[in-house]
């Protein structure tokens, strides 16, 4: 088993799935994250407009759960599957009316787009779970 880098105070133990899980979301943010620049930049760069602009549009999302995914926290990646959106629209929609180059890195971005929203899923609900986090049910909520 190994630890948490994110707790200082306490180590509370991660299970071997939970860090897969981890490793997983990992994996597809920092391949969105190298993908971006590298297919904007250089691979593929947009026939119409500023490359830049697309740059800053596609790539400074990724910036904003940086440092939550790297240390592993739990919430981070839980709301970091918001900004994953972006890079499952952008890839289905150049799917959809792409050819050559564009078809293969869509393909590729897809990937990495599903892999960080299992990863980041999967291990937001089981380190939860592990740290003895939940969301009340409606019918246990004292409020009602």
């Amino acid at each position: 088993m190994t630890t948490s880098s994110s707790s200082a105070a306490f180590a509370v133990p991660m299970a071997a799935h939970t860090a897969r899980y981890l490793l997983l979301g990992r994996l597809g943010f920092f391949g969105l994250w190298l993908l971006q620049p590298l297919w904007i930049l250089w691979l593929a760069p947009p026939q119409l407009g500023n490359a830049y602009v697309l740059l800053a549009l596609l790539w400074l999302p990724l910036w904003l759960p940086f440092y939550g995914i790297v240390k592993g926290h739990a919430y981070t990646l839980a709301w970091a599957n918001f900004i994953v959106m972006i890079y499952f629209l952008h890839s289905l929609t150049n799917l959809w009316v792409a050819s050559d180059m564009h078809l293969y890195l869509s393909v590729l971005e897809l990937l990495l787009a599903s892999m960080m929203f299992i990863g980041c899923t999967y291990y937001a609900r089981f380190r939860g779970m592990e740290l003895g986090l939940k969301i009340p049910r409606l019918k246990d909520d004292p409020r009602r």
